[in-house]
């Protein structure tokens, strides 16, 4: 049964003169994934939900600015990056996802409609299959992009079934229906379910939710539930000393990037010092500004030798982020990065992206003989595509690309001449992720990794999909997951057009089709679809 109980934000109104039409840029954090929360920056009118019960509603855009709007998406993906759900402004990307995995957040200057909230939402409203939204007010928020962001997180929070975090007393009086959190500074923290405007590091929670003081709520539990459809990402690195990822160095120089995406993820590195020096690493968390601000993780960096033997720890207890800067003898090196809690935070929900930019500084100076060695992916229809840029002072003895399932146990794939700078081929029809890296090894003997990139393969049985059924005359909106042939004939079966689909969202321009029943046929190598189209 739908729960009807509306949560909101209250605020004060602020008065300020923006731009109403700034461009909406196209952004998406995680493509791949299915369930989908849609930002809605430029305005919509809501007809057919339960919101309409006075009838529709006209929003207006979000009266934001472009770099605005990039700054709110930036902070609401960071807030969801664990899971396995895509934040985006792309509406094509919305409609396309399951009716029962997607929610659209409007952020609208129009508020008239409701009254003086920050924002509002239907508690488990993503899995409702209506297009029912949540809306936050930009303009009762004074247009403050920390405020909004934060809102959108909340609202959000409440279509996959969360409740408020609210603060209560010894003798379990509420003392307020949002828990405001504690401390300050960078480290200064409050649940997203409660109210964080002032705090910079907020978090999911578990603690007592507006139903009672023993009614604790478990944010990420309830966000990952199978009512929801999806969970966390796919771990991105090795969690122990034998799967541990080795970065790739050019000019004495490494960059990674990684996710903790549970409370229990420890990402693993293996580095070689090849003579005593010094190693220097910063460990940064994603962030949009000084002060690590929108980080929802707490570093803590963990040096081991090559006997697994800790070494040291690095985490500052002001700061979200880690630096180290010691000296090491020549060998192999491990390091340990996890998500920590601090003096104001739980280690609950401290989560999210970060990278790591790491140099070594031996004894002579040694400059190592890779300069440049970056791998990139892309699914063209039912192939993978591998480019790579590569750059040494080195002869290249060979180039082999491996392959993993799981990103962690790689098998060589094929071996590429030295020349090389691309390689194409088709994968299984399995569906699922492949994990891609590039093995270069040296006349010198020394052998090295590019990054990992991960693909999903072209799944048997997945095609084009309607967008709109009943379609508008003259446009036929389709959504395609490759280069797939379609043609479109009437009942009895003359063709009226074809054509050639792209991955991605198309409009198919069939002005010659009058109001009526026709077929649309998609065609991949040897598969076939046929879908009643109905045009009005």
């Amino acid at each position: 049964m739908k729960n009807l109980f509306r949560f909101i934000a209250l605020l004060v109104a602020w008065n300020m003169q923006v731009s109403l039409h700034a461009q909406v840029p196209v952004m998406s954090s995680y493509p791949s994934a299915q369930a989908v929360i849609f930002l809605d920056f430029d305005g919509h009118t809501v007809q057919g939900t339960s919101w309409n019960y006075a009838g529709p509603i006209v929003c207006g855009a979000s009266g934001l600015t472009t770099a605005k709007i990039i700054e709110v998406f930036n902070r609401v993906a960071e807030d969801y990056r664990p899971f396995n759900i895509n934040i985006t402004t792309d509406s094509t990307l919305y409609w396309s996802a399951p009716v029962m995995q997607r929610t659209r957040v409007i952020i609208t200057i129009s508020s008239s409609w409701y009254g003086t909230a920050g924002g509002v939402a239907f508690t488990g409203s993503f899995s409702w299959g209506d297009n029912t939204p949540a809306f936050v007010f930009s303009a009762l928020h004074g247009y403050r992009v920390k405020d909004i962001a934060e809102a959108t997180s909340h609202e959000a929070g409440h279509t996959l079934g969360l409740s408020h975090q609210s603060k209560y007393d010894a003798d379990c009086y509420k003392i307020s229906e949002y828990n405001s959190g504690q401390g300050t500074g960078e480290i200064g923290w409050a649940p997203i379910m409660g109210v964080g405007y002032s705090k910079n590091f907020t978090l999911w929670n578990y603690g007592p939710n507006t139903f009672g003081c023993t009614n604790m709520q478990s944010d990420l539990d309830i966000i990952t539930s199978a009512g929801n459809g999806f969970g966390y990402r796919v771990d991105d690195h090795g969690t122990d000393f034998s799967t541990a990822t080795v970065p790739v160095f050019a000019a004495n120089e490494f960059e990674m990037e990684g996710i903790v995406e549970r409370n229990t993820d420890k990402d693993f590195f293996r580095f070689i010092m090849p003579g005593a020096g010094r190693f220097e690493l910063n460990a940064t968390p994603y962030n949009v500004g000084t002060g690590n601000a929108g980080s929802d993780l707490d570093l803590q960096v963990s040096l081991y030798d090559g006997a697994q033997q800790l070494l040291s720890i690095y985490n500052p207890g002001t700061l979200l982020n880690s630096v180290a800067d010691t000296t090491l003898s020549a060998g192999t090196y491990y390091l340990k990065v996890e998500g920590k809690g601090n003096q104001y935070a739980p280690a609950y929900a401290s989560l999210g992206s970060y990278s790591l930019l790491g140099r070594i500084e031996v004894g002579g100076g040694e400059i190592l003989p890779l300069r440049k060695f970056q791998l990139r992916g892309s699914r063209n229809g039912d192939k993978h595509q591998l480019d790579w840029t590569f750059e040494a002072d080195e002869p290249v003895k060979s180039q082999t690309i491996e392959r993993s399932v799981d990103g962690r146990r790689f098998e060589e794939l094929a071996e590429t001449t030295v020349e090389s700078r691309n390689y194409i081929y088709r994968p299984q029809e399995t569906g699922n992720l492949v994990y891609y890296r590039l093995r270069a090894d040296l006349a010198d003997g020394r052998r090295y990794y590019s990054n990992t990139v991960n693909i999903r393969e072209y799944e048997t049985g997945e095609r084009p999909r309607l967008m709109t059924n009943p379609a508008t005359a003259g446009a036929v909106q389709v959504n395609s997951p490759a280069a797939f042939a379609y043609r479109i004939m009437d009942i009895n079966g003359r063709i009226l057009t074809r054509g050639q689909l792209g991955q991605g969202s198309h409009t198919i321009n069939s002005t010659q089709l009058v109001h009526g029943m026709y077929m649309i046929q998609f065609t991949i190598n040897n598969q076939q679809w046929t879908d009643k189209l109905l045009v009005r």
